[in-house]
């Protein structure tokens, strides 16, 4: 095997950053993961706020959520004065470091959301989710951004009699739901293969409702956007604390009527929010561009992105220069909600996604892993997103998305726009909208829950393959992860 070091804490890149980046720290974001180091952007910390200012929004966290509400916020009212605040350059968490699935995948599963509300509401979030993958692919084609979309959809395999059970009783609970062959179906082993030649396949399912994206030249070319149309983003800008109407920093304070929390996995890092979400790290790999030959053998010639049945989430994409993205849960949760990885778990962890890699895709074996990173990923008590504000204090936020949030994102900053705007629209009506989730409990029991249920997860994969049939530890877990 032909890899750099994969003990690295952010990112380990086979290439030197380019030689026009202009200081260190640039070269150290470009290191920060394969998506950073080929976004073409000097990726150069711009507009530090210098001082105090009045706004009528605040937003701290220059991620997708904050982008995406700025965006839509300048493009619905230009009149507005809007600015970003972020603690090191926009991108830098986990909207620069994911796997580039933009899904139609929300966190809580349609009968959690049924018993929140209603059926119909339930159907009501399944479709805004759908359509907000379109509207990513409309928005970042308006803002001159290309961002190497491509809507290959998602396989599924079923590599297991287990798995295989599970994919039919998730095809026959959607059509339940009212779900038709448009949303997901199932494909035979032969229909699978056709579409990714992995070993071991008896079939999976399919929907077309995933776009493969390069996350990285999305994010930067939003902070471009959201400048363009007027929006201050003042990089390098820590918020230390957030109250009604106003946002605190190291270099001045902003005054808004409006502020919204846009800070995902390390929300927990201001005062009073240290239990709001914990940070679960994702960690992946990527391979160098592979030959037109082999992707003969591979196939995903749509650019399919792609998973598995197993329960222990692993996630890839092939992108559009060829390379495979491949990641996965498993590293384990740092005590006090630490948003840094350990490098000694990243190690045993990337080479663990090569190991599965490899015995997905036996072609790749000897292919040079050129980059692996990892990145914090936000996860609620209930494992349930949420986008919400309240008119009294005015303080929005947005967040918890389990790592499906570059489509969630987006379809949070236009709630967010009709939020802060004061419009009821059909996006404000959705059940997300206003949901509060229980803090998690105090250190150290939320280090030894979640661990133990990173833990659970792994041993129903083993119970399953050791017995053939379905994880007891699975089904205990379910209603704990979003499930039923």
């Amino acid at each position: 095997m032909n890899t750099h070091d994969f003990g690295a804490g952010a990112a380990r890149s086979a290439r030197r950053p380019a030689p026009d980046v202009p200081s260190e720290r640039a070269r150290a974001y470009a290191s920060v993961s394969l998506w950073l180091a080929t976004a073409d952007d000097d990726l150069v910390a711009a507009d530090p706020l210098a001082g105090d200012r009045e706004v009528d929004v605040a937003i701290v966290g220059a991620g997708f959520t904050g982008l995406w509400t700025a965006y839509y916020l300048a493009e619905a009212r230009p009149d507005l004065r809007i600015a970003i605040v972020e603690r090191e350059i926009a991108g830098f968490g986990a909207s620069g470091r994911n796997g580039g699935w933009a899904s139609a995948l929300f966190p809580s599963s349609l009968a959690t959301l049924a018993r929140d509300a209603d059926r119909d509401a339930a159907l009501r979030q399944h479709a805004a989710m759908r359509a907000s993958v379109d509207e990513v692919i409309r928005a970042a084609a308006a803002a001159g951004i290309d961002a190497r979309l491509a809507k290959g959809g998602t396989l599924t395999l079923a590599r297991t009699a287990t798995q295989l059970a599970r994919a039919r009783a998730e095809v026959d609970e959607a059509r339940a739901w009212g779900r038709g062959e448009d949303d997901i179906v199932l494909l035979d082993a032969e229909a699978a293969r056709e579409r990714l030649a992995a070993t071991d396949v008896l079939g999976a399912t399919y929907t077309p409702d995933c776009a493969a994206v390069h996350p990285g030249r999305l994010v930067r070319g939003l902070v471009r956007a959201v400048r363009e149309r007027g929006v201050r983003v003042h990089e390098r800008t820590a918020a230390t604390r957030i109250v009604p109407h106003r946002v605190e920093t190291e270099r001045g304070t902003l005054t808004a009527t409006h502020v919204v929390r846009a800070t995902e996995g390390y929300t927990t890092g201001l005062p009073g929010h240290g239990r709001a979400v914990v940070p679960v790290h994702s960690l992946i790999i990527a391979t160098a561009p592979l030959p037109a030959g082999m992707w003969d053998e591979i196939g995903l010639a749509r650019r399919e992105t792609f998973t598995d049945g197993r329960h222990l989430v692993i996630y890839g994409q092939r992108t559009a220069d060829d390379r495979i993205v491949f990641g996965g849960r498993g590293a384990p949760y740092r005590l006090g909600s630490s948003t840094r990885l350990d490098p000694r778990a990243a190690a045993r962890t990337h080479a663990k996604l090569h190991r599965i890699l490899v015995d997905l895709l036996p072609a790749v074996r000897d292919v040079e892993i050129t980059h692996a990173w990892g990145g914090a990923l936000g996860i609620a008590r209930d494992w349930h997103a949420s986008v919400g504000l309240d008119p009294e204090t005015g303080l929005g936020w947005a967040g918890g998305y389990v790592g499906d949030g570059v489509t969630t994102t987006n379809l949070a900053g236009r709630t967010l726009r009709d939020l802060v705007l004061g419009e009821d629209t059909a996006l404000t009506s959705l059940p997300w909208v206003g949901h509060r989730s229980p803090g998690w409990e105090p250190e150290p029991v939320r280090w030894l829950g979640v661990n133990a249920g990173l833990r659970a997860m792994a041993a129903a994969d083993a119970e399953e393959r050791a017995t053939g049939r379905g994880s007891v530890a699975a089904r205990i877990m379910a209603p704990f992860t979003g499930g039923h």
